[in-house]
């Protein structure tokens, strides 16, 4: 079987990338078409400065959990890296999550940037993976908990049944405890892939097994950073609720508990542009089911993304700064 031509690869990259971008505008547009801009625009200009202050520190501190937790898990496979290093790394990658089409971008340069302490591709790869699972499963922990606290006050808002999302979580963390707990089966498992290269493959194989191994050797330190998971997607909510205070909605926290996880979640579909558009439209059909206006809650969407947008071209002063060094 021949190679695919880097130029044919290159304009499957450039179609893709149109489709998303045409997906974000369409929606957009037919957004904007049924709303209330006037009313929209009079709200955003009455927002309080100082909440959405608060909500920015909230945002943060969800930033610097977010690098507390990382470290840790670099920790526990006997890799030391200083958390400010780690910390602007991070930075970094939001930067790379927010402007770019794809969150693939922000992984490389975490797995770039930790690959030469830890003196290997494959564990740095897989400290972050493991770090992206974490989250996941706190994101849809936290889901199943705002979705059930919110079934009690709005049954018929709910968009999502909360044992949906209670079997997703205990079944990802029984799918996810072999895996980490019985590393050697979980590498039998993939030993047919040698086949493409033995030798190649089998050493990543083996290093993964070995980077498992520690990591269920400390499930203490395992636990942990499943909490400070589960921290950082609280962080989240708060952030988006100092954001709908200073936007004066009448949202509760448990509201904000339901649909700010599942906006995450609809968003990673590769569908979008950076997620515009279908997130908007999450945030819009989600105040509507629970009597708002829809203009509050694509407001309360696009100003919290501008300002996560804001605070990751810090990420871009330091990678600019590290190209000059």
């Amino acid at each position: 079987m021949s190679a695919e031509h880097p130029q044919t690869s290159s304009a499957r990259r450039h179609i893709l990338l149109a489709l998303k971008l045409a997906v974000s505008i369409v929606l957009l547009v037919v957004l904007f078409e049924r709303l209330d801009v006037g009313q929209l625009w009079a709200t955003a200009r009455l927002a309080s400065i100082p909440w959405l202050v608060v909500g920015v520190g909230a945002y943060v501190m969800g930033l610097l959990a977010s690098t507390w937790r990382w470290h840790l898990l670099l920790h526990t496979q006997q890799v030391d890296v200083r958390r400010r290093w780690l910390f602007s790394s991070f930075m970094v990658a939001s930067f790379f999550n927010n402007f770019l089409p794809s969150n693939i971008g922000g992984d490389v340069i975490r797995i770039t940037d930790t690959a030469k302490p830890a003196r290997s591709k494959t564990l740095a790869a897989t400290v972050v993976l493991m770090d992206r699972g974490l989250g996941l499963m706190a994101l849809v922990l936290v889901a199943a908990l705002g979705a059930s606290a919110e079934s009690a006050v709005h049954p018929a808002a709910v968009p999502i049944w909360p044992m949906w999302l209670w079997v997703g979580f205990l079944a990802a963390a029984a799918a996810s405890a072999p895996a980490v707990f019985a590393p050697v089966g979980f590498g039998r498992l993939l030993q047919p892939l040698t086949v493409f290269h033995q030798e190649w493959v089998g050493g990543r194989i083996a290093t993964l097994m070995e980077v498992l191994g520690r990591f269920g050797s400390r499930p203490g330190s395992l636990a942990r950073c499943f909490l400070t998971a589960v921290f950082v997607q609280g962080a989240m909510v708060v952030f988006y609720f100092a954001v709908a205070y200073a936007l004066h909605l009448n949202v509760s926290l448990f509201d904000l508990a339901v649909i700010v996880p599942i906006s995450f979640l609809v968003q990673m579909l590769p569908v979008s542009f950076g997620g515009f558009g279908v997130r908007e439209l999450t945030f819009s059909i989600y105040f509507a089911r629970i009597g708002q206006p829809r203009e509050g809650g694509v407001l309360l969407s696009l100003v919290a993304q501008a300002l996560i947008m804001l605070v990751s071209l810090t990420g871009a002063a330091i990678y600019v700064s590290r190209r000059r060094h």
